[in-house]
C-alpha cells in the first residue's frame, strides 16, 4: 500500500548564534528575506507540495514563530478599517497555510533529537523534514520531487546538490551510487568531512522524505559531530537497514544560515520585486561604481 506523504516536521530550536545579537531576543526563523519570515518560505514550499499538518520544533524564546503564524484580530481589525485589504490578505495568509502544530525541543541537544521529539505527532507514517536554514526556489517545490520520488521507490529520499570541494565540510555528504541522471543508492552519510576523507561532494541540502524507523534509531542515537544527536548518524545507521535514495532536485538553493548567504538570498529575492527592481539596481550600480572609483585611486 503506498502511503502519501501528509505530515512534515520543521525544526526550529537552534539558538542561533550565526545571527547574535539579532537573534538574542527574535528567532532566526523569523528574521525577514525582504519583507517575509525565512520560516513562512519552508512553511509554504510544504504546503505546494501538498503537506497537510506541519509540527514545528521550538525552544525556548521562539514564541513569535507561533505568533506569526496565528490570526492577529487587532491588527486585522485596524487594517480593515483602514481600508488597507491589500496588507490585510497578507497578513492573513500565514494564518491560512496550514494545520500548524508546535512541541518544545527541552535542551539543545541537536538536529536529531529535535526530529525524535515529533515522534508522537507523526506515527508510524513516512514523514518530510525541511530544514529553516534552506530556501529553495524551483518551478516544482523542491519536496515535491523528493516526495514523487518516494512514491515510486517506497524509501526514504534526501535532497542533495553538489558543492565545491572546498565547502564539503560544511554539510553531510553522500556516498552513493549513481542510478539515473539524479537518483543515487546511498551506501553511506558523512557529517561535515574533513575535504580529503569525503566520499563525494555532493551535499544534503535541508529536505527528506524518511520512514518512520528513523525513529528507532535516533531513540539510541550516540551523541555525534558536535556532541549532538545527528540525523545524519542515524540516517547512515538507516542505510544498513533499508533502502535510502539521494535526489538532485531540480531549483537554485538559497543558505539563509550564515550571513553572506542571507544577504544575497535577500538582494536575489528582492531583484524579483517589481516594486524594488529598478531602484535597487541603480543602487548597486552606484556601489560598484564607488569602489572601483576608490580602487583606482589606491
Amino acid at each position: 500500500m503506498v502511503m502519501n506523504i501528509k505530515k512534515a516536521i520543521i525544526p526550529a530550536a537552534g539558538l542561533g548564534t550565526r545571527f547574535l545579537p539579532a537573534t538574542k531576543a527574535m528567532p532566526k526563523e523569523m528574521l525577514p528575506i525582504v519583507d517575509t519570515p525565512t520560516i513562512q518560505y519552508i512553511v509554504e514550499e510544504a504546503v505546494k507540495s501538498g503537506i497537510e499538518d506541519i509540527i514545528i520544533v521550538t525552544g525556548k524564546g521562539k514564541r513569535a514563530i507561533e505568533d506569526h503564524f496565528d490570526v492577529s484580530i487587532e491588527l486585522e481589525q485596524n487594517l480593515f478599517e483602514k481600508g488597507k485589504l491589500g496588507l490585510l490578505e497578507t497578513v492573513q495568509k500565514s494564518s491560512n497555510l496550514v494545520d500548524i502544530h508546535y512541541i518544545r525541543q527541552k535542551e539543545p541537544r541537536g538536529l536529531g533529537h529535535a526530529i525524535w521529539c515529533a515522534r508522537k505527532f507523526i506515527g508510524d507514517e513516512p514523514f518530510a523534514v525541511l530544514l529553516g536554514d534552506d530556501i529553495v526556489k524551483s518551478d516544482k517545490p523542491c519536496l515535491q520531487q523528493l516526495m514523487e520520488q518516494y512514491k515510486q521507490h517506497q524509501a526514504s529520499v534526501i535532497g542533495v546538490q553538489e558543492v565545491a570541494k572546498e565547502h564539503v565540510s560544511r554539510y553531510g555528504i553522500i556516498d552513493g551510487k549513481k542510478i539515473s541522471d539524479r537518483l543515487y543508492s546511498l551506501m553511506n552519510v558523512v557529517e561535515k568531512p574533513r575535504q580529503e576523507e569525503a566520499p563525494s561532494s555532493i551535499a544534503i541540502m535541508g529536505r527528506y522524505i524518511l520512514t518512520p524507523r528513523i525513529f528507532e534509531l535516533l531513540e539510541n542515537q550516540s551523541p555525534g559531530t558536535g556532541g549532538e544527536i545527528q540525523l545524519t548518524d542515524a540516517i547512515a545507521e538507516l542505510i544498513g537497514l533499508e533502502d535510502v535514495y539521494a535526489y538532485n532536485f531540480d531549483g537554485v538553493r538559497y543558505d539563509v544560515g550564515e550571513k553572506l548567504g542571507f544577504i544575497k538570498t535577500t538582494i536575489d529575492f528582492a531583484l524579483q520585486r517589481d516594486e524594488l527592481k529598478h531602484d535597487l539596481l541603480n543602487y548597486l550600480s552606484q556601489i560598484v561604481v564607488s569602489e572601483v572609483q576608490l580602487k583606482n585611486l589606491d
